[in-house]
């Protein structure tokens, strides 16, 4: 597993999120996922969006995914 296939599967699933993955090891992941899709949901309910679009892949192949999720206002404020 690396960076560019966990980055592709996001986009696959949320396919108007802007994703930046970043995990030099192969395992350990992090994330900035950017998507209008967020706007009023919690964290939680962000971060089980991603997870959704790895499936199996948690826990499994990528053993840990440390999630940033923003709206495109939240990351434009910076």
């Amino acid at each position: 597993m690396d960076s560019s296939t966990v980055q592709s599967l996001i986009q696959q699933g949320m396919p108007e999120a802007k994703v930046e993955v970043h995990g030099p090891d192969g395992v350990h992941f992090e994330a900035l996922v950017v998507s209008p899709a967020f706007a009023g949901k919690l964290p939680l309910a962000r971060h089980r969006m991603v997870y959704a679009t790895l499936g199996d892949l948690m826990g499994g192949a990528i053993h840990a995914l440390s999630l940033r999720t923003l709206t495109p206002e939240e990351a434009a404020r910076g």
